[in-house]
């Protein structure tokens, strides 16, 4: 078998050194980016919540869609930052630069299908919610203007998802970091209007992310065709081999598949809310998901760390390595659980109040913080979990668990719904997150046992 050498400028060896730093220098730069993501969210309704709650509710409601899209492109990302850490611990670099093309090429053309199958048909997507026509009308305007972005959307996590299987995972923060520049300085412009830009409201926050996730993808491209690019500047667009695409879907899509049923799950979550809360129900349910990111993207940022450095050690036979590292990452995961728990449950009211200053909304935003406060700590435990599960190439047993009981959250939420209106939809919820947390932390333990790691 023929092995490349893997101590490049371009690659990082995680089989060997400090297991702490090493986790610390994968994960701080992929938190960053999820804040950078949440931040491009929360940027949107900052701006947006000076139009109204209503404004909120049409852009929640497509930032739903924009959801599930993040989870369908996950099929490429995962699928590339386990089979090129596997294959970079493997010590075949030959093996990762073809995965990388086999990715990209999946990426693309999956994010086109989407993109043209929402910029040519909105309007059954945004009729799901049963908005107010005035409330519809601008969900439908932003999601024809976020469509075409979609596929740069794709791009842009599949190679974030090369990098970071490279161990590289500082690159996609840089790059990421200045789309939201872009973003955050067009974001007011575009929807107030300003100088020689017109006042487009919704529609203007939605050309504001478009074009800055086009600066993100130029630069990305620059960046990966370079002389010294990423393994060996691989090409972009391949004729698919059966043996390195069907690996690719064998990692990759029950992560997507537990993603994109989580994000119809809450989609039917909203639509439950609405019933039950009108649009304030939505408002509280989208913004108060994007407050809750904090904890999320911090659990996922470390998560995906955790995944690329036990693909890499797994691979290159030191579970004991990985095993300590997985304690590392749940002990932070722990404290920091615990911190903003506090946080949401104490007050929660007021942070919902900086991004939309409407008196009945903050309050029913603050309602929704309080009852997802308590679970936090179970939210991270079950994305830790699911990182090393990754790592390992197991996928199926965190969508298996994440599947069965976010099911449950819909019926759950009806019966509690029925009885204490929109905050049992909240409470479904929480109590749902309690269990997963458990039993998938339980599964890794039997699995563990099983093999005498």
């Amino acid at each position: 078998m023929k092995e490349s050498p893997v101590d490049t400028p371009n690659i990082r060896d995680l089989t060997r050194g400090s297991i702490f730093r090493q986790l610390l220098q994968l994960a701080l730069p992929l938190m960053a980016i999820s804040f950078i993501q949440m931040t491009y969210n929360l940027v949107d309704i900052l701006w947006i919540g000076r139009l109204g709650s209503r404004s909120v509710a049409a852009v929640g409601s497509i930032g739903m869609l924009m959801w599930m899209m993040n989870s369908v492109a996950l099929i490429s990302k995962v699928g590339a930052e386990i089979s090129i850490g596997q294959s970079i611990g493997a010590r075949r670099l030959d093996h990762a630069s073809l995965y990388a093309s086999h990715t990209t090429t999946l990426a693309l053309s999956i994010g086109l299908i989407f993109g043209i199958l929402f910029l040519l048909f909105p309007h059954p997507y945004v009729s799901f919610y049963r908005l107010e026509h005035s409330i519809a009308a601008d969900a439908v305007g932003y999601l024809r203007i976020i469509a075409p972005g979609i596929p740069v959307m794709f791009l842009i996590l599949n190679f974030s998802g090369i990098y970071i299987g490279s161990g590289r995972s500082d690159i996609p923060f840089y790059l990421n970091a200045i789309g939201l520049i872009f973003n955050i300085v067009l974001d007011p412009l575009l929807i107030f209007g300003m100088g020689p830009f017109p006042a487009m409201g919704v529609r203007g926050a939605a050309l504001a992310t478009v074009l800055s996730q086009g600066v993100v993808l130029l630069l990305f491209t620059h960046h990966l065709k370079r002389r010294d690019g990423l393994l060996g500047r691989f090409r972009f667009l391949i004729r698919p081999h059966r043996r390195y695409t069907l690996n690719i879907l064998k990692l990759g899509l029950p992560v997507a598949a537990m993603n994109v049923y989580f994000a119809f799950i809450n989609m039917n979550l909203a639509r439950t809310a609405s019933l039950y809360g009108g649009h304030l129900g939505i408002t509280s349910q989208t913004t108060g998901g994007q407050i809750e990111g904090i904890t999320w993207n911090t659990s996922n940022g470390f998560a995906t760390a955790l995944g690329s450095f036990v693909a890499q050690n797994f691979a290159a036979g030191k579970m004991l390595r990985a095993g300590r590292a997985f304690r590392y990452t749940l002990t932070m995961m722990g404290l920091l659980g615990s911190i903003v728990s506090a946080v949401f449950i104490f007050r929660g009211e007021w942070i919902f109040s900086m991004f939309v200053p409407e008196r009945e909304a903050y309050i029913a935003g603050g309602d929704y913080l309080l009852i997802l406060g308590f679970s936090q700590l179970f939210m991270m435990l079950e994305i830790t979990t699911q990182g090393i599960f990754n790592g390992l190439g197991r996928t199926t047993p965190p969508a298996i668990i994440s599947m069965v009981f976010n099911t449950l959250r819909i019926p759950l939420a009806l019966f509690l719904g029925a009885r204490i209106g929109v905050t049992g939809v909240w409470w479904a919820i929480s109590i749902t997150s309690f269990f997963k947390g458990g039993i998938l932390l339980t599964w890794y333990m039997v699995l563990r046992r099983k093999r005498a790691w």
